[in-house]
């Protein structure tokens, strides 16, 4: 498909999937009020376009992300002493809605993390379906240590790994590696070369396509609502999701193919598809 011409992001689309590269690699992909914006309109196509079966998202140069630009800071200090409103309250919410995009962009998202993992990449990292990391990789929430809270991504990391362990990070700003973060829960798999992580990539995605795509997004949906609704309207509403599943294209394909004893329409391979 079509994209807008990014300019600080690098994608790959392969059979339904889209790796989208953070490519900002002199800063270590620091995030950028353009990069924060051009993400959003990403996850706005996605959402918009069924054909797309999963994100992957990691970083150029060797770094996932370590956190916000410093001259997004700058800039919006510059403003706030021109009395331009509240420029710092904008530069904060515009990532918090980002962010808040990317835990509902309705297509699995995976992270793949190496590097430095600080801050809103952190953040990142929480709202991921999957996390796969180098074990090297360095992950931490500094912001206390530079005088401000990790205010838009606190919430998601709650949800991640709990609030005991939350407040312990948080509260210190200490650093740790993608061994600690996997017995954390941040993570669900670690790899100890580069190679190893893209292969546990490539076994990631093969285990992706083997679901069917509008299901994964339903799925998705139905998980998130649990933390957000009363209990009963969510099964009332998982319910008739699953009848029209059941009834649908996908269901009948899928019910179909385990009667035949074959792989289903959308699990089979790529260059097939």
């Amino acid at each position: 498909m079509d994209w807008p011409n990014f300019t600080t992001l690098q994608l790959d689309e392969q059979s339904g999937v889209v790796h989208i590269w953070l490519n900002r690699p002199d800063v270590r992909n620091a995030m950028s009020l353009d990069m924060v914006n051009e993400l959003n309109t990403l996850f706005e196509i996605a959402d918009a376009n069924p054909a797309i079966r999963a994100l992957v998202l990691r970083g150029k140069g060797g770094h996932f992300c370590a956190g916000g630009d410093i001259r997004d800071m700058a800039n919006a200090r510059a403003r706030a002493a021109k009395g331009d409103g509240d420029p710092f309250f904008e530069l904060n919410r515009a990532f918090g809605r980002m962010i808040t995009r990317a835990n509902r962009v309705a297509c699995p998202l995976v992270a793949v993390l190496e590097g430095a993992v600080l801050g809103g990449g952190f953040g990142l990292a929480c709202v991921s379906d999957i996390a796969l990391a180098h074990a090297e990789c360095q992950f931490g929430l500094p912001e206390t240590g530079l005088g401000i809270p990790p205010a838009q991504i606190a919430p998601f990391v709650v949800q991640r790994i709990g609030l005991t362990r939350a407040r312990a990070l948080a509260l210190t700003g200490a650093r740790f590696d993608g061994r600690t973060a996997l017995h954390y829960g941040l993570v669900h798999e670690t790899a100890e070369t580069a190679e190893a992580l893209e292969q546990t990539l490539e076994n990631t995605l093969e285990q992706i396509r083997r679901c069917a795509p509008a299901a994964n997004r339903t799925t998705k949906r139905l998980l998130l609502e649990t933390l957000e609704r009363p209990l009963e309207k969510v099964l009332d509403e998982a319910a008739r999701d699953f009848s029209a599943a059941i009834q649908g294209e996908e269901g009948q394909e899928g019910t179909l193919a385990f009667m035949q004893k074959r792989k289903p329409r959308w699990a089979e391979e790529p260059d097939n598809a």
